[in-house]
């Protein structure tokens, strides 16, 4: 049993003063208001301590792209992210021939089910971004891999590994096929994104109607919004029914546009980093799917057309971003913990409630991560973080 005590806490989508966690066998068994840290592990006597942090998009990190992982690098990748805040994640692989994806569904299906320590985040599966995309929105893929999301590609991808392991698709839904793909896909747990994509208002409410849930990085890589044509743009943020994930990062959207989001869609956002191996790492030159990649400090990678290729963003900087651009605290943490586990049908992630897993981290008064605990252990801590002692 172990016994953690926050001065300062969000629990079930509210903030609490004193709160005293009771972890077992890496769950919570008891979560009460509690105003004195008697018998605590842990006492944290500043900052905030929220549910470890979900990041639905990490196509790598610290100099490794999860395209090209070993066994090692995905082991790696997921000791360090807890240094992010992150505790769970899904790893993203971009646009590439199906047979190639088929294959990293079977690597990623192998790393799931092989026995990892508790100071690593954890693998949800696989979010494929791509191949199923439109030519007139490639972003940072090879489109000359683009292809339409026929019944043996959909199959192929299904049957490629265990159960879950493809987490979550982004496709554009004008394409050929696509609202059936949607529908299968669906209805074998896969959360189905709209991304990369032309598709109209009427097409994307067409897709949301055979299963669709989510938009991958709304605004970017999509049919502009026109007060005629508001395209997937327009029809997310009027659409209840459909969540849409933001980069954060200060150069993917302007703070009008992340304004806009808030103002219209506020309980439906999700953050995401869209991390890529340059992550975590020296600017210089990266790997993003096979194709070459370069950072700048303080610019995102670019292919050399100068066409953004992901992020270098963390996640508890992306929490933090939002906030200074106007979400509420609460909003803000629901968005990178809540909400992307209840997209994944994940109830038992991205809360502090009993029964759920003991995931969470401590926050300075600037968001930064102070420490990070995996089913009730510590995964990570900053030097600089003084946890008090037990009394």
């Amino acid at each position: 049993m172990r016994k953690i005590f926050a001065k300062r806490a969000i629990t079930e989508g509210r903030e609490q003063a004193a709160v005293s966690l009771t972890i077992e066998d890496g769950r919570f068994t008891e979560v009460r208001e509690y105003s004195e840290p008697t018998g605590a592990d842990f006492v944290l006597n500043d900052g905030i301590l929220i549910p470890g942090l979900i990041d639905l998009q990490v196509n790598g990190y610290h100099g490794t792209d999860f395209a090209h992982a070993d066994d090692a690098d995905w082991q790696r990748i997921a000791r360090r992210l807890p240094e992010t805040g992150v505790t769970a994640f899904a790893a993203a692989f971009v646009t590439a021939p199906v047979p190639t994806l088929a294959q990293a569904l079977r690597r990623c299906g192998k790393a799931m089910n092989t026995p990892s320590y508790t100071t690593q985040a954890r693998l949800l599966g696989a979010h494929l971004e791509g191949p199923f995309l439109s030519p007139a929105h490639p972003g940072a893929h090879d489109a000359g891999f683009f292809c339409d999301p026929e019944p043996g590609h959909i199959r192929t991808l299904l049957a490629a590994a265990p159960p879950r392991t493809l987490a979550v698709i982004t496709l554009a839904p004008e394409r050929p096929h696509a609202l059936a793909a949607i529908e299968t896909l669906a209805s074998a747990g896969v959360l189905v994104s709209i991304g990369h994509t032309d598709a109209t208002a009427e097409e994307t409410r067409a897709a949301v109607d055979a299963g669709v849930r989510m938009v991958t990085h709304l605004y970017n890589a999509q049919r502009p919004f026109h007060h005629r044509d508001p395209g997937v743009i327009g029809q997310t943020l009027v659409d209840a029914r459909i969540a849409a994930s933001l980069v954060l990062d200060g150069h993917h959207i302007s703070s009008q546009a992340a304004a806009m989001a808030f103002a219209m869609a506020r309980e439906r956002l999700v953050l995401v980093t869209d991390a890529v191996a340059a992550a975590g790492v020296a600017p210089g030159r990266y790997q993003l799917g096979g194709r070459s990649i370069h950072t700048d400090s303080g610019r995102p990678p670019t292919l050399a057309n100068g066409a953004f290729a992901g992020s270098t963003l963390r996640m508890d900087h992306a929490l933090a971003n939002a906030v200074r651009l106007g979400l509420p605290l609460l909003d803000a943490v629901a968005a990178a913990t809540s909400r992307p586990a209840d997209l994944l049908a994940r109830p038992d992630l991205g809360r502090i409630k009993v029964g759920a897993h003991a995931d969470l981290v401590w926050l300075d008064d600037n968001l930064d991560t102070k420490a990070t605990w995996i089913g009730g252990e510590p995964a990570f801590a900053n030097p600089a973080s003084r946890i008090a002692p037990p009394s």
